[in-house]
């Protein structure tokens, strides 16, 4: 990685800034729903608390669109924060302002301060300089832990890091290395699974890894997009109609390139969008109103799960099916479990993927497990990510 990290920079006495993602799923008592997030900034943290240095910590939660919402306070993160590091962890109520600015400076080594959430301020998605300069104000040196977040150019990341030295913190640069590494540098084959919705969503993703994957497994909503542009009548199933060409193209351009698009044989049908419809499994042939497309049928699983036998490095980015509904969840289970059981370098990319392979409990089984949804998805479409553009290059600092 070309970029600093932590391990570059001398923290000792110093202030440090860190932003983190704890955007956390929470209900309406405050109870944290899953601290994945949370937990995995944890060796960043007290790798810089044991170097002798303060932390001053930045996060947004939701979207508050500049506006203050109790409900979406960092007060809860604060508690299950210094749960998780088994110290105390002062918080601030406004992430800016005189207050905040004493609690800064009062900071001793080894101490903590959280900030209320950066979104309660319009300055945050906006990048203004002035809401930039209150956040850096008090600290030597930044550090960007906030992988799903540094895909925007708010005042939090890209603004502090036009004024403070900004370093990559270990969930930052393991994100990096991954995506970019899997991507780049795969050991071959190299397969990527891309499912969701629409074609639309992940056109970029396809177009990228073409140029890199052997193989690209189709499946989700778009899989019937691409099935449809073939000739086929999908009945009711969610299709892009208006994206039959594109999905012609990619497929012809996948082809020239050396890679092989794979759509589903057969699926899983319902004969409404609910979890209590009737089921049926149908080939492309045999679709009329009312049924719908809403997973992968058992033949496709059985192609799909032979053909990642072979690889030895996949990304998956997408559900396979409706898998919120017992009924359609089979494929993307199936899916889960045999990327998890692959001996090869696997990735899962954020977003519902990634929280599918939490709900089963088989996280720990995939090299990695993306902690960004839009994050990730801009990696793999080959873009480079406003939040590490930022981060000081290994000749910068000294």
């Amino acid at each position: 990685m070309d970029k600093k990290t932590i391990y570059d920079i001398s923290v000792q006495g110093k202030k440090v800034y860190v932003r983190v993602d704890y955007n956390v799923p929470h209900d309406e008592k405050g109870n944290i729903l899953d601290d994945r997030r949370i937990k995995s900034t944890i060796p960043t943290l007290e790798y810089l608390l044991n170097q002798g240095a303060s932390l001053i910590i930045a996060s947004h939660m939701g979207r508050p669109k500049g506006e203050i919402k109790s409900d979406l306070s960092l007060t809860i993160v604060a508690e299950r924060l210094s749960q998780l590091l088994n110290k105390p962890v002062k918080f601030a109520n406004c992430c800016i302002g005189e207050e905040t600015q004493r609690m800064k400076e009062s900071l001793l080594p080894g101490e903590i301060l959280l900030l209320e959430n950066v979104r309660f301020h319009k300055g945050e998605e906006k990048n203004e300089d002035a809401f930039a300069d209150q956040l850096a104000q008090g600290c030597d040196i930044a550090v960007n832990d906030a992988f799903g977040a540094s895909h925007r150019s708010h005042a939090s990341i890209v603004g502090v890091g036009r004024r403070l030295p900004m370093v990559a913190g270990f969930l930052m640069k393991k994100e990096i290395e991954f995506l970019n590494g899997v991507i780049d540098h795969p050991v071959r084959p190299f397969a990527a699974i891309i499912g969701g919705a629409k074609i639309s969503d992940k056109i970029h993703v396809i177009a990228n890894l073409m140029e890199k994957a052997n193989v690209i497994l189709i499946g989700g909503g778009m899989a019937n997009t691409f099935v449809a542009a073939e000739g086929y009548d999908m009945g009711k199933s969610l299709q892009d109609k208006d994206r039959f060409n594109l999905a012609r193209e990619l497929k012809e351009r996948a082809k020239k390139m050396g890679s092989r698009i794979i759509l589903p044989v057969d699926f899983m049908a319902g004969d409404a969008f609910s979890e209590k419809a009737q089921t049926k499994v149908l080939t492309a042939e045999e679709f009329s109103d009312p049924w719908m497309a809403l997973d992968i049928g058992p033949k496709t699983i059985e192609l799909y799960v032979e053909t990642l036998k072979k690889m030895k490095t996949v990304v998956w980015n997408g559900p396979m099916g409706v898998f919120e509904m017992k009924p359609f969840a089979k494929g993307t289970h199936a899916i889960a479990n045999a990327v998890a059981n692959l001996d090869a370098t696997t990735v899962v990319g954020g977003g519902e993927s990634a929280a599918v392979v939490d709900q089963m409990g088989i996280g720990d089984k995939f090299s990695h497990v993306s902690t960004g949804g839009g994050a990730s998805l801009e990696m793999l479409e080959g873009m480079i990510l406003p939040g590490v553009t930022i981060l000081s290059d290994k000749e910068e600092i000294h």
